[in-house]
């Protein structure tokens, strides 16, 4: 039994006490308890691959504040890894991948990765579920099949995606060849997380938003919808609640929300009240503010999220977040007044409501 469940009473849309509250890359490098275990680790990989190691840093935020939800401390790109990839990360620069996928040959060899190469992720949602003892729901994750394919043709993070754009255009089969196997494997990859203990899975669609409105269909949202109708109950028999968070998709705001997912991520160029007279009885919206405010003071963050939880209004389904991850540099005081104004001032707007 859950002692804290408001998060995924939000993502049911159900009446909740206060705005839950969840960051991405709340288990992140604007710790300094995360720089020590990361430096104990002696390499990201290192920490992302440790069951241990990665239970501690997924904890940590909680140890410092009271949020509504913890997730898995991992990386989007441990599917192409396990595809033999050769992912790395140079301090500064992002990931690399020592194998990358952009002709013929190379896209038709892939293969779904035996989840077994995955094993330290299942074993870390397992560890981290037990010792979460109950306090608040786990979510797990996987970057989507879109996603994951810019950075297999790239060979790493890029200013445009140029070469993922170029083949989609010119070689739109070969880019369906990669999502499609990409969706199977990510289909995979959750339905493992979920039989580990993930109460809710989110799939982050981070350059969807690059796409144009016929190659965003094709590519990433039709893959992803293939893959919510794929996802497994919970071992309980229970249905595990869903989040797709397409960065830049503002635009396809109805579509997404359409797509079979529970709730639908909101990045902060999204005016949260219009998304939710749109759309918000459909599903449960997440978000919004620029991560960038929490390089502000407590004040300003206390006061710009307070201004979103009151735009998000007090019907059912909404939950906190960013527009995208906590950014390096962030002080953690920062974090902590957005906690406390989320929770206080969606307290207040309901006891007024």
């Amino acid at each position: 039994m859950l002692q804290n469940d408001t998060f995924l009473r939000a993502l049911r849309r159900e009446p909740t006490e206060h705005t839950p509250v969840w960051l991405m890359r709340q288990a992140g490098r604007y710790l300094p308890e995360y720089q020590k275990t990361r430096a104990r680790a002696g390499s990201f990989m290192g920490l992302a691959t440790n069951p241990d190691l990665a239970t501690e840093v997924t904890l940590q935020p909680l140890a410092r504040f009271p949020l509504d939800a913890a997730i898995l401390f991992s990386d989007i790109l441990t599917i192409p890894d396990a595809m033999g990839l050769g992912l790395t990360f140079a301090e500064g620069e992002g990931p690399r991948f020592a194998t990358t996928v952009r002709d013929e040959a190379a896209v038709r060899s892939l293969r779904v990765p035996d989840m077994a190469k995955l094993g330290y992720v299942f074993a870390a949602v397992a560890q981290i579920k037990r010792e979460l003892h109950g306090r608040v729901p786990l979510i797990g994750f996987s970057g989507s099949p879109f996603t994951l394919a810019s950075y297999m043709i790239e060979g790493g993070g890029s200013p445009d995606f140029a070469r993922v754009r170029t083949m989609a255009s010119m070689r739109p089969d070969l880019l369906d060849t990669m999502v499609a196997v990409n969706a199977l494997a990510v289909t995979a990859y959750l339905n493992e997380q979920i039989a580990a203990g993930a109460d809710a899975v989110m799939i982050f669609d981070t350059w969807g938003g690059l796409l144009s409105a016929a190659a965003y269909r094709r590519f990433s949202l039709g893959p992803m919808r293939d893959i919510l109708a794929a996802l497994k109950p919970a071992p309980d028999g229970s249905a595990v609640p869903t989040i797709v968070f397409t960065k830049g998709g503002g635009v396809w705001l109805d579509e997404i929300a359409s797509c079979g997912a529970s709730g639908v991520g909101l990045d902060w160029t999204i005016d949260i009240a219009q998304a939710r007279a749109a759309v918000g009885h459909r599903v449960a919206l997440q978000g919004n503010l620029d991560p960038l405010v929490l390089l502000t003071d407590p004040a300003t963050v206390a006061r710009e999220a307070s201004a979103i939880v009151r735009a998000a209004g007090t019907a059912p389904g909404h939950i906190f977040n960013l527009g995208h991850g906590i950014v390096p540099g962030t002080p953690p005081e920062n974090v902590a007044a957005l906690v406390e104004a989320v929770h206080a001032t969606s307290r207040e707007t309901r006891a007024a409501a």
